[in-house]
């Protein structure tokens, strides 16, 4: 049976239709009951999906604070709709999967290059609607690029997708505030051109194979520039504080009904889309902040799809009446995040020593069960050349001791002077996993002598500090991934130097070879095997200097009504609801 999520509360903010609720409150007294007091049935008119997940979106801006969080990801590949996606292959027991190096028109309906004059010519589908009824034009992808150029919301990620691909004029020459950078910052037919209404060119500064990789990600999905304008004021003008807060015009499948933060997220497909109305009319994605009772919830038939359920709830699963697990190989990865612009952290000798205590065995048997490997390198072995290293990390105290007595604090003396620069964070809404990873880590490193003290915060607060304060000490990252399937893209998010446009390097890696080798050479290399030597050289420097502490590679996992099919990888870990199909 469909149901409807019980909400409750006043003040939500909608974009398009908004839903008076169906449902009514019943109390009932016995505890074993609390948990059906949060489902109710609702007439059945249409498909309707029942979402229960960790946490909604936090904003649905490309650009804001949260937006590289998984939620707000979700949000993004909802709603906006890129120009180009991955060719979708093949479905193997019931999971989609895509091949990386071919690519499908989305809102792009062909495209060709010209390889004298760097030039892409995209033609544009006609008879696109937005959610509001506005038509899609060139205009929209030239509003759109020029918003991700502008720089100005509180991260620069759709500008960083854009210099992935070697788009004309997305250079770091657009930072700061000088009159030089305020000229940067605006489009010129030199970039992105509309030829009419129908057709647009993109001109690249140097051969990059990169372009269309950079195009199928909801960095760069299309907003509705009639929409968006209309929300701009002289103090926003390009509508950050609307899409962080109130929706995301664009031309997706589906259309934004009701969103309140912390809570819900509820979306009915549109029926202007141009590849057709989805199978399930209406999705509900609640917040049920434990995981055990998002499990619960789902094995009552109240609820059709869960995620981010702990490796041990998605075991005893299995064999479950009515549910099937889907666990498929990713990009998915943890990581301890050490960052160089806090005392003593850029100590090589220390970070060495961090990265030997590491206990990865006992993470990967106790809390992943076995469906985790060790990291060894710097970026997922998924992606096309990635580096691992002959002889990779493995945990030895005595080693680590040594490095630590190296770095000048033998048996961690010294260190309480700078504890603060211990503290080991980690998002409290991924409590059930990153607890114990983060509590195995700090009991192995103070057996070295290093006073780690663990710092759960909130996921925003977290993304806040990570993303654009800079200033967390240490921190446990399993939420970031390169969205983009080619090891050059991961390479310039994570470790290129922040001024030359590395918007995600959080740990503040700076090495000026590492920076040269890779924005004049391998960025620009088409041939193989150079550009494939190169990019591995550059991941091995990375490595040796400990720019990060690698941990697992985790599967992505979710767990369904056997009625629902259509689950499928996608780089950021977010399903695309319109593929998936319900089973009446």
């Amino acid at each position: 049976m469909n149901r409807d999520f019980l909400t409750r509360g006043v003040g939500m903010r909608a974009v398009g239709v908004v839903d008076k609720p169906k449902t009514s409150i019943r109390k009932m007294s016995a505890p074993g009951l609390a948990l059906a007091a949060l489902v109710a049935a609702a007439p059945v008119q249409a498909k309707e999906l029942l979402y229960l997940t960790d946490a909604v979106p936090g904003g649905l801006d490309v650009d804001g604070p949260t937006s590289s969080s998984a939620s707000s990801q979700f949000g993004l590949a909802t709603l906006l709709e890129p120009l180009v996606y991955y060719k979708r292959v093949k479905q193997e027991n019931g999971i989609d999967t895509y091949d990386f190096s071919q690519f499908e028109g989305r809102l792009a309906e062909s495209w060709d290059y010209d390889e004298k004059t760097l030039t892409w010519t995209f033609r544009l589908r006609r008879n696109v609607k937005s959610c509001e009824g506005n038509p899609f034009t060139a205009d929209d992808v030239i509003y759109t690029f020029a918003r991700a150029l502008s720089t100005s919301g509180a991260g620069a990620i759709s500008w960083f997708v854009a210099s992935t691909g070697s788009i004309a004029g997305f250079t770091p020459a657009v930072f700061g505030n000088t009159p030089e950078a305020i000229e940067a910052k605006k489009l010129t037919d030199a970039s992105v051109r509309k030829v009419d209404d129908y057709t647009i060119q993109i001109r690249q500064s140097v051969a990059n194979k990169l372009l269309l990789v950079a195009l199928t990600q909801n960095s760069l999905g299309i907003y509705s520039k009639a929409e968006m304008q209309a929300r701009a004021t002289p103090q926003d003008p390009w509508a950050h504080d609307y899409t962080n807060n109130v929706g995301a015009p664009s031309f997706g499948p589906y259309c934004l009904v009701r969103w309140q933060k912390e809570k819900e997220f509820v979306v009915r497909a549109n029926p202007s889309y141009y590849r057709g109305p989805a199978d399930i009319e209406r999705v509900n994605v609640q917040r049920v902040a434990q995981s055990s009772q998002r499990m619960v919830l789902l094995r009552s038939g109240n609820a059709q799809l869960v995620d981010r359920l702990t490796p041990r709830e998605f075991e005893s699963l299995n064999g479950a009446k009515g549910v099937r697990v889907v666990s498929v190989p990713s990009n998915a990865s943890l990581s301890l995040l050490l960052n160089w612009r806090k005392a003593p952290l850029e100590n090589i000798k220390l970070r060495e020593a961090i990265a030997l205590a590491v206990p990865y065995d006992s993470i990967i048997k106790n809390v992943y069960f076995g469906k985790s490997k060790k990291f060894d390198g710097v970026i997922p072995s998924i992606y096309p050349n990635q580096y691992t290293p002959a002889n990779p990390r493995n945990t030895d105290l005595n080693r680590a001791r040594a490095e630590l007595a190296a770095a000048g604090y033998p048996e961690g003396k010294g260190l309480e002077a700078v504890a603060d620069s211990f503290k080991l964070s980690y998002p409290i809404e991924a409590e059930s996993v990153l607890g114990p990873t983060a509590t195995l880590i700090q009991s192995s490193l103070r057996q070295i002598g290093i006073p780690v003290v663990l710092n759960p915060i909130p996921l925003a607060q977290l993304l806040d500090r990570a993303l654009v304060k800079r200033d967390l000490e240490m921190f446990l990252n399993d939420f970031s991934k390169a969205v983009g399937m080619d090891s050059a893209i991961a390479i310039q998010l994570y470790f290129i130097t922040k001024e030359k446009g590395g918007v995600a390097n959080y740990a503040g890696y700076s090495n000026a070879q590492f920076d040269e080798l890779f924005l004049t050479k391998a960025k620009n290399e088409t041939a193989e095997p150079a550009r494939s030597d190169m990019l591995k050289q550059i991941q091995k420097i990375a490595y040796d200097q400990v720019a990060m502490v690698p941990i697992s590679e985790n599967d992505l996992q979710w767990a369904m009504s056997e009625k629902l099919g259509g689950v499928g990888f996608h780089p950021e870990h977010v399903l695309r609801l319109y593929d998936l199909k319900l089973a009446d």
